[in-house]
């Protein structure tokens, strides 16, 4: 298995990040413009950038001074033939797979016999 397949589902587990991925579905931006859509810093808001990049998620191209950023259609294949294997196919809800997770992980972590 891929390890990079470890940084897509890191950078899928926050809820900023795949705000912004569903931004960038619509169309290409500025890091500016992703910001903006934002209550946090522009420097927060180009670190989640800079982890969807780095997990093969967003491009992100400089162009003059401005950054563009745009989704990586091949960013989440593997991810995606790998939840296949688990018979998750068609559509997901994230933040659904989210709060499984979450009470999935919460409830091993209260009970020191998993």
């Amino acid at each position: 298995m891929d390890p990079r397949l470890d940084l897509v589902f890191a950078a899928l587990a926050d809820p900023t990040r795949r705000a912004i991925l569903g931004l960038l579905l619509e169309d290409d931006m500025a890091v500016s413009d992703v910001a903006s859509a934002f209550p946090i810093s522009l420097a927060a808001v180009s670190r989640h950038l800079q982890v969807l990049a780095e997990a093969g998620l967003v491009e992100q191209e400089r162009r003059g001074r401005i950054t563009w950023c745009k989704l990586d259609p091949d960013g989440l294949r593997e991810a995606q033939a790998f939840l296949v294997g688990f018979g998750l196919m068609g559509a997901m809800d994230l933040d659904a797979l989210e709060r499984f997770l979450r009470t999935e992980l919460g409830e091993r972590a209260e009970d020191p016999a998993a």
